[in-house]
């Protein structure tokens, strides 16, 4: 029997945490979700996953410092960012290994979520190389909730 691949989805939007995350459990995906950025470092520390999926605009850390935060404590995880927002700077990408925003579609980011595991896979935890189209950034994948 083939083990689930394991997601951490952490998104301060209940609504959207709850849609998504149904959606990637649909897709056999395990997944296990915080409720915002101190939360999830804190659960970081403590559980395996196999990819980290975070929204860009939370209270008190961005989805850019937490992606730092979460290499840090698994430096070999991938980090998939998605936003509301128009763009976000390079500068705040350099810990993230794909970046989806504005007119992403839910089967864009699923096959990004599926090359990152599977980089990942064959590379030991050693993703490398960004997934960031320049002309898609600043395009958003989002629910409408």
């Amino acid at each position: 029997m083939k083990q689930k691949r394991t997601i951490f989805y952490v998104d301060d939007n209940p609504k959207s945490r709850r849609l998504l995350a149904a959606i990637l459990e649909d897709f056999g995906f395990a997944v296990i979700a915080a409720s915002g950025p101190l939360e999830a470092v804190e659960i970081a520390r403590n559980i395996s996953f196999d990819l980290a999926l975070l929204d860009y605009q939370m209270p008190l850390m961005s989805g850019a410092q937490l992606a730092e935060a979460i290499k840090n404590i698994v430096p070999g995880a991938p980090v998939v960012m998605i936003s509301g927002f128009a763009a976000v700077s390079t500068e705040e990408l350099d810990h993230v290994d794909a970046y989806h925003g504005k007119g992403t579609t839910l089967q864009e980011l699923l096959g990004t979520i599926q090359r990152l595991l599977a980089a990942n896979a064959v590379t030991g935890g050693q993703v490398g190389q960004h997934d960031i189209d320049e002309t898609r950034k600043g395009q958003l994948w989002s629910i409408s909730t």
